[in-house]
């Protein structure tokens, strides 16, 4: 006769199906509610997508970084304006950057151990029209799937007056690179970590 713990005994998982797991569930996360937008506005929506991929915000006006999701300002539409995100160790992909379209006010993002930022996702912040008129600061660190090709795509950020990067191995043609940045962004402060 079989032992009991043996019948409820699990069988293994197959190699990869928690990891295939947490991708799927972040996709979730990511995926882009465009009713939503329009019900509470873009600068709600984007906090509701950041704060539920594990990102932060901060609010014009406010020195405090928003992390509870479930604490989130409420008020009139339009009253709570995203001003900064630090999207450190979050799980923020390519297919919810369309949250980023109607935020006009954003001057500081900050990308940190993002495993799911690439240079699709760059090219998305360069093509980003308001982005293009409010961001002024941008710090991408340890984002190992970001290569030279991403990194040029932040040349349409005409207001960006600081880029911080460090820890990326994807970057290749360090010095090509970095000349052609600075001649799109002569005003530009590179800071630079990539040893």
């Amino acid at each position: 006769m079989m032992a009991l713990g043996t019948l409820l005994r699990k069988p293994p998982l197959p190699p990869g199906s928690c990891r295939s797991f947490w991708g799927w569930l972040n996709a979730v996360f990511n995926k882009v509610d465009h009713e939503r937008i329009r019900a509470v506005g873009p600068d709600r929506a984007a906090s509701e997508w950041l704060l539920r991929c594990g990102a932060l915000v901060r609010y014009q006006g406010s020195p405090k970084w928003q992390q509870d999701y479930n604490a989130l300002p409420t008020g009139p539409l339009g009253r709570h304006r995203i001003e900064a995100i630090s999207a450190t160790d979050s799980c923020i992909m390519y297919r919810g950057f369309d949250y980023l379209d109607g935020l006009e006010h954003v001057r500081d993002i900050r990308l940190e151990k993002c495993m799911y930022i690439q240079d699709q996702c760059l090219q998305r912040l360069g093509e980003t029209t308001n982005l293009q008129r409010s961001l002024q600061r941008l710090e991408i660190i340890s984002c190992g799937n970001v290569t030279d090709t991403g990194i040029l795509a932040l040349h349409r950020l005409a207001n960006l007056k600081y880029l911080y990067l460090s820890d990326l191995p994807g970057i290749r043609e360090k010095e090509k690179t970095f000349r052609v940045l600075q001649q799109a962004l002569p005003k530009l402060e590179l800071e630079l970590d990539l040893e």
